[in-house]
C-alpha cells in the first residue's frame, strides 16, 4: 500500500492552488461582469474588497489601490456595477476571485459596449493608425479651441496659454459639449474651422464626467471628421482615465485640457532662456570669429612686409614709364607712316578724279562716234550696191518678168493646181489665168 502511494503524484495545498491559479489565468482573458456589490470593505491599505453577486451566485473581487484611485463614484453595498478584470485564485485561502482593472456604475454598461463596438470597427478601418497622424507645428500661430465657453476646461486652457505663450492667437469656438445634438454641433463647428483656413491647429476639449457626459465625443461621424481633417487636431476630453473616440482619431491625445495646452505651446520663460543662451553662444562665436580674422590680418601684414611690396611697386612704376615711352614712340611712327600712306592715296585718287576721266572718255567717245558714222555710211553704200545687184538677178529669174513678155500662168481655181499639161483639163472647164497685169477667167472650148 505504501508503495502505491509513493508512485502517485502527491501535491501540497499550495502546489494545488498554484496549478489551479495558472489554469484559471491561462484559460480566461479579461472578462466583463455585471453584478451587485455586497460585503464591501476598504482597509487602511486603500485596496477594495467585495463580493459581486446576482440572484444565483457570487464571486469575490479585489480592486487594488493603483486602480481604485481612478474611480469616478463611491462604491457601496447594494450598488449595481460593471467590472472588467482577470480570473485568478487567491492561493492562501484557495478562493477563486476577480482582480479588477476597471469598475463603473452599471448604467454605463450599454454605452461602454457601444463604445467598444464602434472603436473596434474604426480601428479595423485603420482610422486610428499612427502612420496617418499629423505632426503639430512647432510654433502655432493661430489656434481654434472648440469647447463650451462656460466650462472649466476653457478657463484652464486659456490660463496655461496666457502663462506659457501669450503671443499666440486663440479663438474659442463655442459648442455644447454634452446632451442631445451636441455631437452634431461639434462636428459642424469643426468643419467650419477647417474650411476657414485660419487655423494651424484645432483643440477639442472639455472637462471630466461620466461616460454618458462624454458621449458626444464618441460620435462615429465626429471621429471620421477628425481623422479626415487636413489641420492637425488635439483632443483633450475628460480626465486622464477617460478615453473617447475623438482621442483615438486625433493627431494628439492629451490627458487633461491643461496638459493639452502645455503640450501645444512652449514655455515662454524656457524660450527666453533658450534665446538668451543662443545669443550668448552667438556672441561668443562672433568674438572668436573677430579674433580669428584679426590674427589672419596680422599674419597677412607680416607676410606683406616680408615681400617688400613697395620696392616691387617702384620697379613696376619704372617699367611702366619705360613701356609708356616706347608706346608713345611707336604710336608716333605708326601715325606718321599712316599719314604718308594717306597722302599717297589722296594723290592717286586725285589723278583718278572723275572729271579728268570724263574729259578723256568724252574725247574718245567723239572719235569713236565719227568712226562709227563713217563705217556705217560705207556699209550702207556697199549693201545698197549689193542689194541692187541681187534685185536685178532676182528680177531676171522672176516669173513676173516672163509674164511681161506675153506669157500667162493658168491654174485650176478649185484646186489651185497650176496647169502645165492639156491632159489636166477638160472642155467646158473654167480656169484662171495670171497675166503680167491682172487676172482673167477662161473656159476651155477644146484641147489638142
Amino acid at each position: 500500500m505504501t508503495e502505491l502511494v509513493r508512485e502517485r503524484p502527491i501535491l501540497k495545498p499550495a502546489q494545488l492552488n498554484a496549478l489551479a491559479r495558472d489554469l484559471l489565468e491561462g484559460s480566461f482573458a479579461q472578462v466583463w461582469v455585471q453584478g451587485e456589490i455586497s460585503n464591501f470593505s476598504r482597509p487602511a491599505s486603500g485596496h477594495l474588497y467585495f463580493t459581486l453577486k446576482d440572484d444565483r451566485a457570487q464571486v469575490r473581487c479585489a480592486l487594488f489601490k493603483q486602480k481604485a484611485m481612478y474611480l469616478r463614484f463611491a462604491p457601496r453595498d447594494g450598488a449595481l456595477v460593471l467590472v472588467r478584470g482577470r480570473v485568478t485564485l487567491y492561493e492562501a485561502r484557495g478562493e477563486y476571485q476577480l482582480v479588477l482593472e476597471h469598475m463603473e456604475e452599471a448604467g454605463e454598461g450599454a454605452l461602454r459596449i457601444a463604445f467598444e463596438a464602434i472603436k473596434q470597427a474604426l480601428a479595423a478601418e485603420g482610422l486610428f493608425n499612427a502612420e496617418r497622424k499629423r505632426a503639430l507645428p512647432r510654433f502655432i500661430g493661430r489656434l481654434a479651441v472648440i469647447t463650451s465657453p462656460t466650462g472649466a476646461a476653457v478657463r484652464d486652457v486659456l490660463s496655461v496659454f496666457g502663462r506659457r505663450f501669450p503671443m499666440m492667437d486663440v479663438d474659442v469656438l463655442p459648442v455644447p459639449v454634452q446632451g442631445d445634438g451636441a455631437a452634431a454641433e461639434i462636428r459642424t463647428m469643426l468643419t467650419r474651422a477647417i474650411a476657414s483656413h485660419r487655423y494651424d491647429t484645432i483643440l477639442l476639449t472639455r472637462g471630466g464626467g461620466s461616460l454618458e457626459d462624454l458621449w458626444s465625443f464618441n460620435d462615429e461621424a465626429l471621429a471620421r471628421a477628425i481623422a479626415g481633417s487636413p489641420v492637425p487636431i488635439v483632443s483633450a476630453v475628460g480626465h486622464e482615465v477617460d478615453f473617447s473616440l475623438a482621442d483615438f482619431a486625433a493627431d494628439l491625445r492629451a490627458p487633461t485640457p491643461s496638459a493639452a495646452a502645455e503640450l501645444m505651446v512652449p514655455d515662454r520663460l524656457e524660450l527666453l532662456a533658450s534665446l538668451a543662451h543662443s545669443r550668448r553662444r552667438m556672441d561668443a562665436a562672433m568674438q572668436r570669429l573677430r579674433e580669428g580674422l584679426a590674427q589672419r590680418a596680422d599674419q597677412a601684414s607680416l607676410r606683406l612686409r616680408a615681400l617688400r611690396p613697395q620696392l616691387r611697386l617702384e620697379r613696376g612704376q619704372h617699367r611702366l614709364a619705360l613701356l609708356l615711352a616706347r608706346l608713345q614712340s611707336v604710336q608716333a611712327l605708326v601715325l606718321e607712316s599712316r599719314a604718308q600712306r594717306l597722302r599717297d592715296r589722296v594723290r592717286a585718287l586725285e589723278q583718278q578724279h572723275p572729271r579728268l576721266r570724263l574729259a578723256a572718255l568724252g574725247h574718245r567717245a567723239d572719235l569713236l562716234r565719227q568712226r562709227l558714222e563713217s563705217a556705217a555710211q560705207r556699209d550702207v553704200q556697199q549693201r545698197g550696191i549689193q542689194l541692187q545687184g541681187l534685185a536685178r538677178a532676182l528680177h531676171s529669174l522672176s516669173p513676173f518678168a516672163t509674164l511681161s513678155r506675153g506669157y500667162s500662168i493658168v491654174r485650176d481655181p478649185a484646186t489651185g493646181v497650176i496647169v502645165r499639161d492639156a491632159s489636166q483639163v477638160s472642155p467646158g472647164q473654167v480656169l484662171e489665168a495670171r497675166l503680167a497685169v491682172g487676172e482673167i477667167e477662161v473656159q476651155v472650148t477644146r484641147k489638142r
